[in-house]
């Protein structure tokens, strides 16, 4: 990031002394400027306009997740991260998921099927779906899963709120984002030694039809649901038109979900978003 200096003033000084007399603060204007502490870094991956497939970017998080472990356990600087895409279609089942909730054979499985380490059951990714891989030391944080989790569904609430006007909520006893009985966003993570990968994955335009396929995240009574088709919802009901803005193309979409992800993501994390490029080692 580049800091720009206030413009300087100068003026010729008086070569005649004079005597001023100097005058106490008011009480109340002591310490009245208290200098603010500088956020902490956390290195932003953007591929929020790309397809990347599950497995590379799985093997991204993994890389990271034990560079940062290192670092610690060298005492160093450990900065936290961020990778921001999109996937090619995949369906993606956690450390403890049941193949019950698979409405196919997984002999002949509509797309890549990923057993991962991440909690939760199993769920879809696509293009239109913006995928965070918040990979983050919660010791600098708070030690504390059930917060964490709390926190990704915070900003995904303030996103909608923000920039699209839509009161989403949380489920109790349930992860993730709704609005209604559809689900806009699913969450699923895994902590190691305190840091954690995986995350969340928001529905922006994505065609809802392969999570027909499957029973989302193990819930047979709820629905899955994206910001566009809420968005053609609000547009056609007649109490609301007059109140929504007119609706974006896709890409537009996609990249205001992106931005208010990235802001709201460096605030409810009180954490300084800066931009790296890639230098990972792809397997081979």
């Amino acid at each position: 990031m580049m800091t720009l200096a206030p413009n300087l003033c100068f003026r010729t000084i008086p070569t005649k002394c004079i005597t001023v007399k100097q005058q106490k603060d008011p009480p109340h204007q002591l310490n009245s400027v208290i200098p603010t502490k500088p956020k902490p870094r956390c290195e932003c991956f953007d591929l929020h306009k790309e397809l990347i497939p599950y497995g590379k970017a799985w093997s991204w998080q993994k890389q990271i997740v034990k560079q940062k472990q290192a670092l610690i356990q060298e005492h160093e600087d450990c900065p936290d991260s961020l990778i921001i895409l999109q996937h090619n279609p995949v369906y993606t089942m956690g450390t403890g998921s049941s193949e019950k909730f698979l409405n196919f054979d997984m002999k002949e499985a509509p797309f890549d099927v990923y057993r991962t380490e991440r909690g939760g059951e199993v769920t879809f990714h696509g293009p239109g779906q913006l995928v965070m891989y918040p990979i983050i030391n919660l010791r600098n944080h708070k030690m504390d899963l059930h917060w964490y989790l709390r926190k990704l569904e915070e900003l995904v609430i303030r996103v909608l709120q923000s920039s699209f006007s839509i009161k989403a909520s949380r489920i109790e006893g349930l992860t993730g984002v709704w609005f209604g009985n559809q689900k806009l966003a699913a969450i699923g993570v895994r902590v190691s030694k305190w840091i954690t990968y995986h995350g969340l994955a928001l529905n922006v335009t994505t065609d809802l039809t392969p999570f027909s396929w499957i029973v989302p995240c193990g819930l047979q009574d709820r629905q899955v649901g994206s910001i566009r088709g809420l968005l053609q919802e609000f547009q056609s009901s007649t109490r609301c038109s007059e109140a929504v803005k007119p609706i974006s193309d896709d890409d537009e979409l996609i990249d205001i979900s992106y931005k208010s992800l990235i802001k709201e993501f460096s605030e409810v994390f009180n954490l300084e978003i800066h931009q790296k490029t890639f230098d990972f080692v792809e397997d081979h």
